[in-house]
């Protein structure tokens, strides 16, 4: 049997506050396999954020041990720990994270660049991308010309540039009416379909519906891990 996309391992995160320590994780453990559609839920405080970040390779744990695609993560340096981050993780905000004086092509096309992939590639699959997420006639529009959901459809058309294995998604819809989040929840969903692994974060029952297993965490501990 093949390894799990992410295996979690007793993974602590500590944050040092004067002079006391705030445990934001304690002693987590979870396997993610390729191919699932897991939600994260918890109250304000159960460590979500933290274990995201974790997951994105922003952060990196105290103790315990993170493997991503086989690789253990706490013992990358940091230029092998931003190409992963960089090239085989997607990122959808709650607040689309976009550059208001790029284009939507020219968002979708940023982290291509930073891969240094050739102008005409990055073109062509950022075309490739808008026109997945219907955005193809919206291609030369910024950021303040579009809607909230056209928006977060260029973040996601973004997120999946370089193809990543795993797409990280942080309340995507938190800014968003109901149609319109549903909208996007939609497509996040035939994401799953094509066989893209997700992780979302969400505190909306309604959200969590769409998942295939949620795991929820309370004071930094996995209260529950269930498939649905």
């Amino acid at each position: 049997m093949s390894d799990p996309l992410i295996r979690v391992d007793q993974v602590t995160k500590v944050f040092p506050m004067g002079d006391l320590e705030v445990r934001a994780l304690d002693r987590i453990s979870m396997a993610i396999a390729s191919g699932e559609y897991v939600g994260v839920m918890g109250p304000s405080g159960s460590g979500k954020t933290t274990l995201m970040d974790i997951l994105g390779g922003l952060s990196r744990p105290s103790s315990g041990t993170y493997r991503f695609e086989g690789h253990s993560v706490e013992e990358l340096d940091d230029r092998a720990l931003a190409e992963i981050r960089g090239g085989r993780i997607g990122f959808i905000f709650q607040t689309f994270n976009l550059l208001p004086r790029l284009t939507a092509i020219e968002n979708v096309e940023l982290p291509m660049l930073y891969r240094a992939v050739p102008r005409s590639e990055r073109r062509r699959r950022a075309l490739d991308l808008l026109a997945r997420v219907g955005l193809q006639e919206r291609a030369r529009h910024r950021p303040g010309e579009l809607s909230g959901g056209q928006r977060q459809r260029v973040a996601i058309a973004r997120a999946l540039a370089n193809r990543p294995s795993l797409i990280l998604a942080d309340e995507p819809t938190g800014n968003l009416d109901t149609v319109t989040g549903n909208s996007i929840l939609d497509l996040i969903d035939e994401l799953h379909r094509d066989g893209q692994t997700i992780v979302l974060v969400t505190h909306d029952p309604h959200v969590a519906e769409r998942v295939e297993r949620i795991v929820r965490l309370r004071d930094g501990t996995i209260e529950s891990d269930q498939r649905r």
